[in-house]
């Protein structure tokens, strides 16, 4: 069985891939790899320095399961010109 394959249409990304390949005699599909890793790795130590992004993160997710019309915007506590009532 063939491995699988991952096709980007971008003349900027081959162009580039195929420059790295040459200049350090590494396959293309092992570049992606090794870059794919480094930007993954670079996201995680980001998350990682900020931490309330994370729980910023989470009530995000947790807020998509919420329906409709579920929760308060508190109009009901304030008056037209938005102090409180």
């Amino acid at each position: 069985m063939s491995e699988p394959q991952l096709s980007i249409r971008s003349s900027k990304a081959r162009d580039l891939a195929r420059s790295l390949a040459r200049r350090t005699g590494q396959p293309i599909n092992r570049l992606v790899e090794q870059a794919l890793e480094h930007y993954d790795q670079e996201l995680r130590q980001e998350k990682a320095r900020y931490p309330m992004d994370a729980v910023w993160d989470l009530a995000a997710e947790d807020r998509q399961s919420i329906p409709a019309g579920m929760t308060s915007d508190h109009s009901d506590f304030y008056d037209e010109h938005g102090l409180p009532r």
